[in-house]
């Protein structure tokens, strides 16, 4: 009686082509949400009471935070004479 395994003993005729061909390289495509094209983040680290506080005042506003940031930097650049970008 011959093994099941036996046929895996003998090297095989001919390589199959996966294995001959060499890998094509994929280069991963960034997916950008559609809102977020041709802007730029605006970053600040805070402590986390000031975190919770911006956070509980977007609830209690139904808004979000980018749009509190928004009126914010609107009102920083009246305050300093310059024209608001009306972002939010």
């Amino acid at each position: 009686m011959t093994s099941r395994f036996a046929g895996l003993k003998q090297p095989p005729s001919a390589p199959p082509a996966a294995l001959t061909d060499p890998p094509v390289p994929v280069a991963p495509t960034p997916k950008k949400r559609p809102a977020r094209e041709g802007k730029k983040a605006v970053v600040g680290y805070f402590t986390p009471a000031v975190s919770r506080a911006l956070g509980q005042l977007a609830l209690d506003n139904d808004a979000t935070i980018q749009a509190l940031l928004g009126e914010a930097i609107d009102e920083l650049m009246r305050k300093h004479g310059r024209h608001p970008f009306g972002e939010r």
